[in-house]
């Protein structure tokens, strides 16, 4: 869960100022969580204590009611309705907050079944619209695979033949022809079907955990979005380093740290020996690869 956070905090400072390169700062002066953690932690929250997803949601929202980027039109005009006449019907979207919001469930459960299921719970809730609905499955389901040994190749596979998203493109391909309106301005940047397969294709391009980040920040667009949606699914296949896990970690009040921890805490294989050694030799291997090529 925590590398959707650093996704998005990274990505915070260029939503709006997108950068075409995967050199810049890290963590610039003014950078910050926004709407995708919260409503990260209010999935974690979900799994973690049960209660209506959709109540958390408007309840998160309603609580961090200003957060740095801001929440959707449609889903703000949701969390006012939900929150004065109780109403917490769905609106149909099909925007890529599903996939943000989703990454907890990807750790919860230990069959592609139920995390696929899970998923789906997270996002019709609001994001109802069967776009909106495969892209919080297609991130759940390469975080489950990645978790669980799953190569990159797999991953690819397995998105591709069961969401039939194009992840044919490589980041140098897509970086040039992306922004906030999508591929060559052809759909919306702000969608799942305009933002979840090249959020996937960034993790697969990258190197280790912080080279994932960068690929997905460096294409433009929805950056916040599109580096949560990434970082969800390089932490599951990387881990995180001590060094960015320790910064990020300080740019979130303690409610929201103590969330991180007992999230870890109870599903985290991070904190299972046998990952951590998976993890090790992982990286190495890939070092060795990275140093032959």
């Amino acid at each position: 869960m925590l590398g959707a956070i650093i996704g998005d905090i990274v990505g915070s400072t260029y939503e709006f100022c997108n950068i075409k390169t995967k050199e810049f700062p890290l963590f610039p002066e003014g950078s910050n969580y926004t709407d995708d953690s919260i409503l990260t932690f209010a999935t974690a929250d979900w799994l973690l204590h049960g209660g209506d997803i959709a109540h958390l949601y408007s309840n998160y929202a309603a609580k961090n009611h200003c957060p740095m980027g801001g929440y959707g039109g449609m889903f703000i005009r949701w969390v006012a309705r939900s929150q004065t006449t109780g109403d917490y019907r769905p609106y149909n979207s099909c925007g890529n907050g599903s996939a943000m919001r989703v990454s907890p469930v990807g750790w919860a459960f230990n069959t592609k079944e139920e995390v696929l299921h899970h998923a789906k719970l997270s996002a019709e809730c609001t994001h109802n619209h069967p776009e909106g609905i495969k892209g919080a499955q297609a991130t759940a389901l390469c975080i489950f695979m990645a978790r669980n040994g799953a190569s990159k190749d797999e991953i690819r596979k397995a998105i591709e033949s069961e969401f039939h998203y194009d992840l044919s493109l490589s980041i140098d391909e897509i970086r040039p022809r992306y922004s906030w309106g999508g591929l060559d301005d052809a759909g919306n940047g702000g969608t799942c079907q305009g933002s979840v397969p090249q959020a996937i294709r960034a993790f697969l391009d990258g190197t280790d955990f912080e080279d994932c980040i960068r690929n997905a920040i460096s294409i433009g667009g929805d950056s916040d979005t599109i580096g949560c949606i990434t970082g969800s699914i390089a932490e599951a296949y990387y881990g995180i380093p001590q060094d960015i896990r320790e910064k990020a970690m300080g740019y979130l009040p303690t409610e929201f740290q103590d969330l991180v921890t007992e999230f870890e805490a109870k599903y985290s294989t991070n904190n299972d020996k046998s990952h951590s050694l998976f993890h090790t030799f992982r990286q190495f291997f890939l070092k060795i690869r990275k140093q032959n090529t």
